[in-house]
């Protein structure tokens, strides 16, 4: 206690402890932030359940942790991604199945396109190869419909339908013009063992060296122009058939055993593929048209139409003279039976078609010179 007041004295700790204060967070009196603070801790304590279910599921990729959601994840990623590749297969796919109905517009692009349609299998494999580099489920899923697709078109042209029992045989040849050898050509055809032997783009220094050696195999032989016939049996009745202004065709009776046949053999107009004109088929079709006409009054019910067409049996633009007949080499051949270019046939443009006839068997020839490979066929009257 103080002596002149009276008081007690402080103590030493009270007298050098200064007071606490605050200094990070400024005093607010009440109400200071309009309510704000206590509308948000309101809303997190009501959000909507729709709300929740997009942030929870539809935002994240997984309500896991770890391996099995990282694999979850990576799971619905391969379902997500691809969409183009799945796209493309599903053009493709529709190319594929509606290609008899494609329009040719004014590049013929459908009729190029029905003449490679057999390869379009490749576009099926790249498509599978993007969708695995994608490591998408999706594009691989699509790519099945393309695939089925192909199947469906060309798994009976792959199957062996090759059979006994024919009783006439027929081969037919592009043997090219420009031949380097074409001795070789002809002794190749002598020894194929057929009963008539078609021949179109003969070239007229060529004819002698054919007529030589053909002679001792086939009695009896019809050349005009380009287009010549060697039979073992009689010709009868023939006449070029004008699809060109110059002779590409020919029609004969090959008087058989078993009765008469009409025998058409042809070289249509040749086709190029130009970038400022597409593919070149209008005198081509011209020229099938014509041919296609002629087919039709054949009065002989047994009618084989062979030859070099430019097109494959596929083209829709030549269906007026494919159209009534059938294919022998689709009928009962082993495989497409491509016969161009002979070093590494493609396309097959070189055909043998049939009717009130069935064929046995149909097969192609080795290379003998030519830039085609012959096409032969045994069918049963």
């Amino acid at each position: 206690m103080s002596a002149r007041t009276g008081t007690a004295a402080p103590s030493p700790a009270a007298a050098t402890t200064p007071p606490v204060v605050d200094t990070t967070a400024p005093a607010r009196e009440p109400g200071a932030d309009g309510g704000r603070g206590s509308r948000r801790r309101a809303e997190r304590h009501h959000v909507p359940l729709h709300r929740v279910l997009r942030d929870r599921v539809l935002r994240r990729p997984t309500g896991l942790a770890g391996p099995a959601g990282a694999a979850r994840s990576a799971g619905r990623g391969k379902w997500r991604r691809g969409w183009l590749v799945a796209g493309a297969a599903a053009v493709l796919a529709a190319l594929m199945a509606l290609n008899p109905w494609l329009p040719n517009g004014p590049f013929n692009l459908a009729s190029l396109w029905q003449t490679v349609l057999p390869w379009s299998g490749l576009g099926v494999v790249l498509l599978l190869l993007l969708a695995a580099l994608r490591r998408s489920a999706l594009a691989a899923v699509a790519v099945l419909l393309p695939a089925l697709v192909w199947s469906v078109l060309f798994a009976p042209v792959l199957l062996d339908k090759r059979a006994v029992g024919g009783d006439f045989t027929v081969v037919s040849h592009n043997v090219n013009e420009d031949n380097p050898d074409p001795g070789r050509t002809a002794r190749a055809l002598a020894g194929s063992g057929a009963d008539v032997v078609a021949v179109e783009e003969l070239a007229r220094g060529a004819q002698e060296t054919f007529r030589r050696e053909l002679a001792s195999a086939y009695a009896f032989a019809e050349v005009h122009g380009g287009v010549a016939l060697w039979s073992k049996y009689p010709l009868k009745d023939v006449e070029p058939v004008e699809i060109m202004p110059w002779t590409r065709a020919v029609r004969a009776t090959v008087v058989t055993p078993k009765g008469p046949v009409a025998l058409y053999t042809a070289h249509l107009a040749s086709v190029r593929v130009l970038p400022e004109a597409g593919f070149t088929t209008f005198a081509r079709n011209e020229a099938a048209g014509r041919l296609a006409a002629a087919v039709e009054r054949e009065p002989l019910s047994r009618v084989v139409v062979v030859g070099d067409f430019n097109g494959s049996f596929d083209d829709a633009a030549l269906r007026p003279l494919t159209g009534p007949l059938r294919s022998a080499q689709r009928e009962a051949g082993d495989g497409f039976g491509f016969t161009w270019p002979a070093s590494l046939p493609v396309v097959r443009i070189d055909q043998i078609l049939v009717k009130g006839i069935t064929a046995r068997s149909a097969w192609t020839l080795p290379d003998t010179g030519s830039d085609h490979l012959p096409v032969a066929a045994s069918l049963k009257l």
